[in-house]
């Protein structure tokens, strides 16, 4: 390496109201892994996040829970940290939003874009709910779409016939949070005037800083013009308060990014690293962001044009990738295919799915597919069969018939052979470099048959049993040692545990990329224990099993407070909308369910269940048994008499307690606030629901 660069790399903040799941992953790993790679080229390189912590999402989530925002983003944090370091993600430091550092940098940027005009205040009309007494974004409004009728639709677009509108064209509008019928009202709002800065953001998204693909995609916004940016939100609103200004809070999506900034700048503080050496607008380091591709004009508009305008750096590159499909369809609640970080590491190890993700990834934004036969067939044929065999083949003899010591001197074609694995260190180097992670592999894997191919043909099994080839025994087995040290090089920024593990049996600190060139040569090693084993089939179903247990175990939450966003052009796929929705149906789908009105006849304690009740239902059309989980929230003696709404054509479902043929309603955020649907009193049973 002609110098050390520093590098700071960052991934997108995952939103601190829900879980991480496999879909988040994707982006992490791919950043971890390239943090990973630049340190071991022996890069002063830093990798920082944080939870993105405010907003309306979190402030109802809070409420519901009946928590502050602070505790609901305490408790989420280390869920979120837990995950992570679960899956062998190593940041140099985790932050929040929420915090001193954070709310220094978003007032001096606002302050620095107040000073030089940058910033307007317009006022506006907008829904207001009387009953929450706070300004509802579009998302949180809910009515019939003006054009096609379709009911249940959000104040931004119809998912029905896809037309857009603004909340006011609503026919029958309701708040999502309280059900009350908004008015509209004017506030004045602050605004950033990202205009101002049209030839400077033309210029940089075209020089080298974002994928092409992305660079054409963003000449769209261009050429409709840059619109200003509404930066402000009314109290209540969970976040930091903008200065100079009363009741009036910094929009989730200005002080987010700044979280980079806030996050690098509390482990300067702590490990005494400059941290205007990384952010001075004249830095030689490096600035990179990992995202995905729904985020992007936040962050290659939005955020270069503050950055500059506040005198800061902008960034060298923002790195988008697209997002997980399993077995060839979007992630599924119902087939058990939406997985949890954390459901996935009660099954499965971490560094199977470390792989594959590398194995498909490249520098592209595509989607990318979790096929789940093919993770399994690929991980056992390249990692266990092909890598980890290597060491297996040859250990056993370095320790019985060498004391553990590798030979001292090797045979010119034994030479030649370490040189040309030694000699793609550039090339895999390279590949890494560019986030072409799956073409990595591939040669990786190409020098993984090479080697068991010399071990194939050298056979130490049979020259260990022939008088005078003790010779050539050690060559072959100190030769298969070295190679294998070689790939595990190669591959420890993808199975970094994995890589530790071989490492303690190779008796080697650690790896750092250039060591390979000098070879292992009277080197003593350690007994060879098993790194890693096959993956099992019966291991990912009960995983698939057990995803499908998650979707029974969610709380019920408006469909509205999943996404952090409030902005009417935000989409739920990328790291900002950790609460995922569940599968998309068609109106044709929807149709189907037959909502009949029940009257509870009955209802009995299930002693071996924690959490359910027996309930028999009168629908007019004979009665029904239906096993409901309300027991936290009910007496079965509470509700004998009462009426509720019930899914009358669900097939029925064998249970170990008997037969449930049927779903009864409920809604709420769990434990005692659970609430059956309770129709009004004139309804009768078997009265259809409409």
């Amino acid at each position: 390496m002609s110098h050390r660069r520093k590098i700071l790399i960052t991934s997108a903040l995952p939103y601190a109201n829900g879980p991480i799941h496999l879909g988040h992953l994707v982006e992490y790993i791919q950043t971890d892994i390239w943090a990973r790679f630049q340190k071991m080229r022996g890069n002063e390189c830093y990798y920082v996040c944080a939870d993105d912590a405010h907003g309306t999402p979190i402030m109802l989530r809070a409420q519901a829970e009946g928590i502050t925002p602070e505790e609901l983003i305490a408790r989420v944090s280390e869920e979120h940290q837990a995950d992570f370091a679960g899956f062998n993600i190593q940041f140099d430091h985790y932050h929040s939003t929420n915090s001193p550092e954070n709310k220094h940098f978003a007032s001096y940027i606002y302050n620095q874009l107040n000073d030089k005009g940058h910033i307007s205040r317009k006022t506006i009309k907008q829904f207001y709910d009387p009953e929450k007494e706070m300004f509802l974004p579009d998302r949180f409004i809910k009515g019939t779409c003006p054009k096609c009728k379709a009911e249940d639709q959000y104040g931004d677009n119809c998912e029905a016939c896809g037309a857009t509108y603004s909340p006011t064209e609503l026919i029958d509008p309701k708040s999502a949070v309280s059900g009350a019928t908004p008015v509209e009202k004017e506030t004045d709002h602050l605004f950033f005037e990202l205009s101002h800065f049209e030839k400077m953001l033309k210029d940089w998204t075209h020089h080298g800083h974002l994928q092409t693909q992305i660079a054409n995609k963003l000449d769209e916004w261009f050429e409709s013009g840059l619109r200003a940016w509404d930066i402000s939100r009314d109290a209540p609103y969970f976040g930091f308060e903008i200065p100079g200004e009363k009741d009036k809070y910094f929009y989730v999506w200005l002080d987010a990014p700044v979280g980079y900034m806030a996050s690098f700048k509390a482990l300067c503080d702590a490990k005494g690293i400059d941290f205007d050496a990384f952010w001075q607008a004249d830095s030689d380091a490096e600035l990179y962001h990992f995202i995905g591709k729904d985020i992007i004009y936040f962050h290659a508009l939005f955020w270069p044009a503050m950055l500059s305008g506040a005198g800061f750096r902008t960034p060298n590159a923002i790195y988008s990738h697209g997002f997980l499909t399993v077995d060839g369809q979007k992630m599924s609640k119902s087939r058990g295919t939406f997985i949890m970080a954390n459901t996935y590491l009660k099954h499965l190890n971490p560094e199977y799915l470390r792989y594959y993700f590398a194995a498909k990834l490249n520098s592209r934004i595509d989607d990318i597919d979790l096929s789940l036969e093919d993770f399994a067939q690929r991980v056992n044929s390249d990692l266990v069969g092909k890598v980890v065999n290597i060491a297996s083949r040859c250990a056993g003899f370095v320790v019985k018939k060498f004391d553990g010591q590798l030979s001292q001197a090797w045979s010119d074609s034994a030479n030649a052979l370490y040189t040309f694995f030694a000699d793609q260190s550039d090339a895999i180097a390279e590949l890494y470099e560019k986030r072409e992670y799956a073409q990595a592999m591939r040669e990786i894997m190409a020098l993984a048959d090479k080697a068991n191919e010399y071990i194939d043909e050298t056979a130490p099994w049979v020259l260990a049993k022939q008088e005078g080839k003790e010779a050539e025994l050690h060559e072959s087995v100190s030769l298969g040692i070295n190679l294998f040290r070689v790939l595990m090089t190669y591959l420890a920024p993808v199975i970094p545990a994995t890589a530790e593990q071989a490492a303690s049996f190779l008796k080697l600190d650690g790896y750092q990329w250039d060591a390979i060139q000098t070879p292992l040569m009277d080197h003593e090693i350690t007994k060879f224990k098993a790194l890693m084993t096959r993956v099992d089939m019966d291991a990912i179903e009960k995983m698939i099993d057990a995803s499908k247990e998650d979707l029974k175990a969610q709380p019920t939450q408006a469909k509205a407070t999943s996404n952090k966003s409030d902005n009417p052009t935000d989409t739920q796929n990328g790291s900002d909308s950790l609460d995922p929705l569940a599968d998309e149906i068609t109106f044709d789908d929807f149709a189907k369910i037959d909502l009949r009105i029940a009257k509870i006849v009955n209802a009995e304690q299930v002693p071996e269940a924690d959490k359910l009740i027996k309930l028999t239902l009168d629908i007019g059309l004979g009665e029904r048994q239906v096993f409901a989980g309300i027991k936290s929230a009910y007496q079965p003696e509470d509700l004998v008499g009462k009426m509720t709404v019930m899914v009358a054509n669900l097939k029925p479902r064998k249970m170990r307690f008997g037969l449930s043929e049927g779903m009864v309603l409920a809604a709420g955020p769990g434990g005692k606030d659970l609430f059956l649907l309770n129709p009004d009193d004139g309804a009768t049973p078997g009265m259809r629901v409409k």
